[in-house]
């Protein structure tokens, strides 16, 4: 992978809360000979925060 950039925005609307999650990849690949894949796969996890009591 050459390079990754994630940007998160939270907003909420009513009682409702939004997180927005952009991912911009880019992959590169090169080869003398044979076939050559590039892959732009992303692993995202969202955890949870526990309130306190």
């Amino acid at each position: 992978m050459v390079r990754s950039n994630v940007k998160t925005i939270k907003y909420r609307v009513g009682k409702n809360n939004y997180l927005i999650i952009n991912i911009y990849q880019t992959a590169e690949a090169s080869a003398q000979q044979g076939n050559v894949l590039a892959s732009n796969a992303a692993t995202v996890q969202i955890f949870k925060n526990q309130k306190r009591k």
